[in-house]
């Protein structure tokens, strides 16, 4: 539950931050097949995939040659107890074959988070990931003791589905609240014998 929740927290908080760039496509656990030819290499499908170049909207696949050959930029992979350590160095492979720009990789259990940048060709290790920011996404990943926060570099941090809602919830009872104070005014402008629409 806890791999799965990172996956939706990621891929949800980077549509937020994307949701006024109509050429940013995101997609969690999606297909991506980098050749048409299924003989060559079978599909991978990363746990958070982001893809700049590539209009929003719905995909049973990400089937590259019919998105202008574009390959995803950056991906993002959460480790469960059930992957080993040659699937994830397969897909550190795939990624690197085909186009990947960054690449992290998180272990919410351990809270051991890795990152690889492309440098010259190749997906090299980020040697300081603490207070690394994604050339790419533009968010900064805090890791602490007790876990990885992510921040947009406005300081938003990254917040669950839960927290996303109450923070909505609190938004709207304050809206309310500025209008019934708004009201409560124009109110007791009136009873003054003057109309506030004219102040």
């Amino acid at each position: 539950t806890e791999q799965y929740e990172w996956i939706v927290k990621i891929k949800e908080n980077l549509e937020i931050l994307f949701a006024n760039s109509p050429n940013v496509f995101i997609a969690g656990d999606l297909l991506w097949y980098p050749v048409q030819d299924k003989k060559i290499t079978g599909p991978v499908a990363p746990d958070v995939m982001v893809v700049f170049g590539r209009p929003k909207g719905r995909r049973g696949s990400y089937k590259q040659w019919q998105e202008d050959n574009i390959a995803p930029q950056v991906v993002f992979e959460i480790l469960s107890p059930s992957n080993s350590l040659e699937e994830m160095e397969r897909k550190l492979l795939f990624y690197q074959r085909y186009g990947v720009e960054e690449y992290y990789l998180y272990d919410p259990d351990s809270h051991n988070f890795k990152g690889w940048l492309r440098q010259e060709g190749l997906l090299s290790s980020i040697p300081e990931i603490k207070g690394w920011v994604s050339p790419r996404l533009s968010i900064r990943f805090d890791l602490r003791e007790d876990g990885l926060e992510i921040y947009s570099l406005d300081g938003q941090k990254f917040l669950t589905s839960l927290e996303l809602s109450q923070k909505a919830e609190q938004a709207s009872l304050q809206l309310e609240q500025e209008r019934l104070k708004a009201e409560r005014l124009a109110e007791y402008i009136r009873s003054l014998g003057i109309d506030p629409d004219t102040l």
